[in-house]
């Protein structure tokens, strides 16, 4: 895809939603990393229903170490592999306690080093709480990368590093919302509505999804 191709595509994002936000629901740091961590393999739906539950009982890493695993499990155990799930958060607590003063890191090297942090849910930290313009490359993302055409690539971290030398600098804090938000409810996994695309004429994907019949 072209330069100004891809200057378009953002500006029409940008134009239909000027302030986009992860659909998660935190207050603070602390609440989104955990969420995010419980995102793995599980709808947002799915993780603000149990951190509704969650967070108002433990929402620091000292009064979420209290509950310990058993106690976290059972505020999670809707959330698909709640058991690993509960482990990695207990850990993380215990590490943010521990090195950082029970603080959300800054860096992305002492996010990876958090239990059941990966690359993906520390540029979400990253991006979401401090602003940075990263991209955090979900199945969504990922398939969007190579759909439209901006970023084609094998791995998430090839259509990761195509995104951010593609993607001018202005709108790069924003990208990752306005892709993830266009994954999850026009350019579909299974059938992309096409029909009501605003970037159709932009996107390299063929055939185009028509319209279903009335």
């Amino acid at each position: 895809m072209r330069a100004d191709q891809i200057e378009q595509l953002f500006t029409r994002f940008q134009n239909a939603d000027p302030l986009p936000v992860t659909e998660l629901e935190f207050t603070t740091p602390f609440e989104l990393l955990i969420a995010v961590l419980l995102s793995a393999q599980a709808t947002d739906v799915s993780v603000n229903k149990a951190t509704r539950k969650l967070f108002p009982v433990a929402n620091t890493p000292a009064t979420m170490l209290a509950l310990g695993e058993d106690g976290l499990a059972e505020y999670i155990r809707t959330i698909g592999l709640y058991r690993s799930k509960a482990k990695h958060a207990i850990e993380t607590c215990r590490l943010l306690l521990r090195d950082h003063d029970g603080r959300v890191p800054r860096s992305r090297e002492a996010l990876e080093a958090l239990p059941g942090v990966g690359r993906k849910t520390a540029n979400v930290v990253l991006n979401v709480v401090f602003g940075e313009p990263t991209m955090a490359v979900d199945t969504h993302i990922f398939r969007l990368g190579n759909r439209i055409g901006i970023a084609p690539g094998k791995t998430p971290l090839d259509v990761e590093r195509g995104l951010l030398k593609a993607i001018p600098a202005r709108y790069m804090v924003d990208a990752h919302h306005w892709l993830i938000l266009h994954g999850r409810y026009v350019c579909k996994a299974r059938t992309p509505e096409c029909w009501r695309c605003a970037i159709s004429d932009l996107c390299e994907y063929t055939p185009k999804t028509p319209m279903p019949a009335r």
